[in-house]
């Protein structure tokens, strides 16, 4: 299918040429492994945010920067 048909079915083109950088070459079962990985590492990283976020406010608290 080209790229001008793609879009007709309103995905961008710029859209259109990220996912397929992205997921060109990939199997569905390597893309859908990869989309679990980059979910699980948006939770892991804001649960490691949140606790730095407290260290930060507290140590502005007892400095007196507050």
């Amino acid at each position: 299918m080209a790229t001008a048909d793609m879009c007709r079915h309103g995905i961008s083109s710029a859209t259109f040429y990220k996912w397929k950088s992205n997921y060109g070459g990939l199997e569905v079962s390597e893309a859908r492994r990869r989309r679990t990985l980059e979910e699980e590492n948006g939770r892991l990283k804001k649960l490691l945010a949140e606790p730095m976020l407290d260290n930060v406010v507290l140590q502005d608290l007892a400095s007196g920067k507050w």
